[in-house]
């Protein structure tokens, strides 16, 4: 179907119209297109306060309690180290008691044993070979009970002379000897159990000139 034509009247009352009819805002535009709404929630930041303080605690506690386990742990390490050290230097010391018990009863009973052996080399011709060999006999069943109980003997003639096991009572120049060679054992040392009881009574010799 034709459009009729407009009349001048038609067009001055469409023109009216526009004029009248009302301008969008800002805010209405924006809510017309879709921003402003978006916008606002994207500007806001999120927060992260906790909506469960009593889990807060009892994690705290539990964090407080794992903590003194690892203390209360670490002092029973330590406090069964100490009683190991504690344990083994006692029975040690109960090792060395019983290794050097007998001691001050070995230092008694060497001069006996010094009298014996003097008592021996002593023996001239007119000595009969009955009482030289009673004395021996005596001799040899101290050094077996001395020997059964850890004591042994220093007897270093011919060796180099060793200030912790020998006692030097002279120097004797001599040229067939090395310097500080032991020359004659006056009296013999004895050791117990390693552990030096009485040092060797030595003549050390020394270079000529």
């Amino acid at each position: 179907m034709a459009k009729e034509p407009q009349t001048p009247l038609d067009d001055e009352l469409e023109r009216r119209e526009e004029e009248a009819r009302p301008e969008p805002v800002a805010g209405e535009l924006d809510d017309a297109i879709g921003i402003g709404d978006d916008e606002s929630v994207a500007s806001e930041e999120p927060t992260t306060v906790s909506d469960n303080p009593e889990a807060d605690m009892l994690a705290a506690q539990v964090e407080e309690l794992e903590q003194s386990l690892a203390e209360a742990k670490d002092q029973a390490l330590r406090a069964a180290a100490e009683a190991q050290n504690v344990r083994r230097r006692a029975e040690q010391e109960a090792e060395k008691a019983r290794k050097f018990a007998l001691e001050r009863f070995v230092k008694e009973l060497l001069p006996v044993v010094d009298s014996l052996e003097k008592a021996l080399e002593a023996m001239g011709d007119d000595a009969t070979e009955a009482h030289k060999e009673g004395v021996a006999m005596t001799l040899k069943m101290q050094h077996d009970v001395l020997a059964k109980f850890g004591v042994e003997s220093l007897d270093p003639a011919g060796e180099p002379f060793d200030p912790q096991y020998h006692e030097a009572m002279a120097m004797v120049p001599n040229p067939e000897l090395e310097p500080n060679s032991i020359m004659e054992v006056m009296q013999k040392g004895y050791t117990l159990n390693g552990r030096l009881v009485r040092p060797a009574m030595v003549v050390v010799s020394q270079a000529t000139g």
